[in-house]
């Protein structure tokens, strides 16, 4: 387990109570992979923001504990799920449509898992993978892989629309006390140096670890971080049983040591797919001041580009890191009555 630096200038979570809101992946076909992540892996569509200016727009979806019980009742786009939005203690996946995608012949995303591609997969945790797969399978979806196939059994990665994982992967105990089939559970990526990752995400975002694995044979290692606003968790399978996700940072030994070494990050020209994680903040000013001294740099400065009031930071690998307001700002977007 890594420590913290003891450099004054880099040490201590940044101000402002940060917490993982999203995972950022571009889709396609909106009706698609809404149809697959709503109707398919029991996610909730919280709330759009439409940018007609840029021709694009956004769809969040995320898993609500209490949603069979007390539905969710906002109408995505307008000023009350922005609110919802911008305040909830949750994780979304924020699916980011290009206008006109869906009728492109041929074209498509890169979903990531080629010669060092930085992004992974994303997960669901379920009960009983086997019975879940099944469902998927009657429903039409196709598999990377089933649970009994390959060395690993027990586990199995599903194709969303545009060929992003999503690992489907069974709850800790015997009794997880969650009562909805699928819960969200990971974001995937892969970094070069381990130690560099946790004081940047553990550190300075406050994200807490929650479990470690590593295979020396087959030299790779797990970390998996949960937000800040995650409840405790004393065991493995209270990791596993966290409703909220956790960022799996994967390792492969020895990427540290290559000094011209790099993962894709996702935003190139030619690979685009996944693009960002999220964090909330209370003041994104005062967030970005305190990331500064880590010399990753921004892709986006507070008041750089149009939109004033959020930012773009980078981690140690390169990935994006949006920094927004709790709360949220007048993004311009086209809103609903």
């Amino acid at each position: 387990m890594s420590s913290s630096s003891s450099d004054d200038t880099t040490t201590g979570v940044i101000p402002g109570r940060p917490t993982w809101q999203q995972t950022m992946l571009r889709i396609k076909d909106p009706q698609k992979s809404l149809d697959f992540y709503c109707n398919k892996l029991g996610f909730t569509l919280i709330d759009t923001l439409d940018f007609p200016q840029y021709e694009f727009c956004l769809y969040l979806v995320s898993h609500l504990a209490n949603v069979e019980q007390e539905p969710y009742t906002l109408t995505p786009g307008t000023q009350a799920a922005h609110d919802y939005l911008w305040s909830m203690e949750g994780t979304a996946l924020e699916l980011t449509h290009n206008y006109g995608t869906e009728h492109k012949d041929g074209f498509s995303y890169h979903a990531g898992n080629q010669e060092k591609d930085g992004f992974g997969h994303v997960a669901v945790s379920v009960e009983d993978v086997y019975a879940a797969c099944a469902e998927l399978e009657a429903a039409g979806c196709s598999f990377k892989k089933k649970p009994d196939e390959g060395r690993m059994k027990g586990l199995a990665f599903v194709y969303d629309p545009d060929g992003y994982w999503v690992e489907i992967v069974k709850r800790g105990g015997n009794n997880s006390g969650i009562s909805i089939p699928y819960n969200f559970s990971q974001t995937m990526l892969r970094v070069k140096d381990p130690q560099k990752s946790l004081h940047f995400y553990r550190d300075k975002m406050g994200m807490k670890l929650v479990r470690e694995s590593h295979y020396p044979d087959a030299q790779f290692s797990l970390y998996f971080l949960a937000s800040s606003n995650s409840p405790p968790v004393h065991d493995d399978d209270g990791a596993r049983n966290l409703f909220q996700p956790v960022l799996e940072l994967t390792h492969n030994h020895g990427t540290e040591l290559d000094e011209s070494f790099r993962h894709y990050n996702g935003n190139e020209e030619d690979r685009k797919g996944f693009g960002h994680l999220g964090f909330l903040v209370d003041d994104v000013y005062k967030a970005c001041d305190a990331l500064r001294p880590l010399g990753y740099g921004f892709k986006k400065e507070p008041d750089g580009g149009s939109m004033k009031g959020l930012a773009f930071a980078y981690d140690p690998d390169g990935y994006w890191v949006e920094i927004i307001k709790r709360g949220g700002i007048d993004f311009g977007d086209k809103r609903k009555d």
